[in-house]
């Protein structure tokens, strides 16, 4: 990192108020950076409040608080229900989607302050980092980046976490009162994570305890929820609890309704091993329960009112998104043009699904739609509509031509290459 000398720069820092952005706001306060503390409020389960006083009184410059939940939800999380989008088959991706996010806000910040670096806490082995800076250079291409955990002068300084503590009480920064658990735990309104420590033995089962959104399926309501969930354009525009008659249309409070239902019914659980960009496996739990609720609602609602053979492109769209948002390019072109092409499949996706919520499960009961390709006489097997069974017989033909000359083909190969 280069030395700041003449005059000093200013250098917005992603923080958490925890102790290593703690540590590391002090640590660039040594380094002669005035630090301004931004945090966005993704839903997180934090004291906003205490983390600003901490920062304060470690002695930032300025603590920025911004609420990004309603955009996270409009902007973000909509994309992905729009996408039904999953990272390798299972992973919903809250931090994913959080990520660009936070980002934006912090280089939002930086700018309005006229601050030409950032900072963030992230690891040099995980996916954030990537997600982070990918945003930050994207929306703010001349910001220099300060990431500590990539920096010799400071992991060789801090090796692990008792170097931090006793940084900590040397610098007079407040440590944790509760004792850390023996995981790392990331959170939102979307999901919440937890991985390392204990949890890096791939075969060493979650402790029971861990979970925080969600309860134990076994332990939960021995009678399912009914819900109706009403979409427009792919994006959930309604929800009706039909055991409670409780209406929500907001899109923040819509999300933070499921995540409540699915969260005492157990829904929402995964325990995964994933590729992270950088080329290593890592094994997560994740819970996302409002999220696998609107999973399987838009699924249900996209196969019915969606063309065959658009939702077999869509769909391949929809695992190229993922991975483009796992991998953090949000702000790329690529992503752009899939997320373009993701809303416009999703122009005829309108129509209420009914399901109901159980013991961990999402179970999908009925659908309808003014925009359905349903045609219930057309399908049904008592009335005969406007279709010929006998037109089925030369589809049939033409369909087989192709079988015919494979195997006319391999019996050739046969005979010129017999088994010995």
């Amino acid at each position: 990192m280069e030395s700041v000398t003449s005059g000093k720069e200013t250098v917005v820092l992603a923080y958490s108020g925890g102790l290593d952005t703690s540590c590391i706001l002090v640590w660039l306060k040594e380094q002669g950076f005035d630090v301004i503390c931004y945090m966005a409020n993704v839903g997180q389960d934090d004291d906003f409040e205490a983390a600003r006083e901490k920062a304060a009184k470690l002695g930032a410059k300025k603590f920025v608080l911004v609420d990004l939940r309603k955009e996270f939800v409009e902007e973000f999380i909509w994309a992905g229900v729009q996408a039904n989008a999953l990272y390798e088959d299972r992973y919903l991706m809250g931090t994913s989607f959080a990520r660009p996010c936070i980002a934006r806000g912090q280089v939002k910040v930086a700018q309005e302050e006229g601050a030409n670096y950032v900072s963030h806490g992230a690891t040099g082995k995980g996916n954030d980092q990537v997600r982070f800076e990918l945003t930050y250079y994207a929306l703010y291409p001349r910001v220099k980046v300060i990431a500590p955990w990539r920096m010799p002068e400071f992991f060789n300084r801090f090796k692990g976490r008792l170097d931090l503590f006793e940084y900590a009480k040397v610098n007079n920064i407040p440590l944790p009162v509760t004792p850390k658990t023996p995981w790392s735990m990331d959170a939102n309104l979307m999901h919440i994570s937890y991985e390392s420590g204990v949890l890096e033995n791939p075969n060493h089962h979650a402790p029971s305890d861990i979970y925080q959104m969600t309860k134990d399926p076994a332990g939960s309501p021995d009678l399912p929820e009914k819900l109706e969930i009403t979409f427009e354009k792919g994006m959930p525009i309604l929800v009706k609890n039909l055991n409670s008659g409780e209406t929500k249309t907001d899109a923040l409070e819509l999300f933070l309704y499921l995540n409540e239902v699915g969260g005492r019914h157990g829904v929402g659980r995964i325990d995964i091993v994933e590729n992270r960009f950088i080329g290593m496996k890592s094994r997560g739990i994740y819970e996302t329960p409002g999220g696998t609720i609107l999973y399987h609602a838009h699924l249900d609602i996209e196969a019915f009112t969606m063309d065959k053979e658009l939702r077999k492109i869509k769909q391949a769209l929809s695992i190229k998104f993922s991975e483009q948002v796992y991998q953090g390019f949000w702000y790329s072109p690529e992503c752009e043009f899939t997320r373009h092409c993701i809303t416009k499949s999703q122009e005829g996706v309108a129509g209420t699904v009914t399901l109901a919520v159980f013991k961990g499960q999402v179970q999908i009961l009925g659908r309808m739609s003014p925009l359905s390709l349903y045609n219930e006489e057309l399908v049904s097997m008592d009335v005969q509509g406007d279709y010929n069974p006998v037109d089925a017989g030369g589809f049939i033909k033409i369909n087989a031509l192709r079988l015919q000359e494979y195997r006319r083909l391999r019996q050739k190969q046969d005979k010129e290459n017999p088994a010995k």
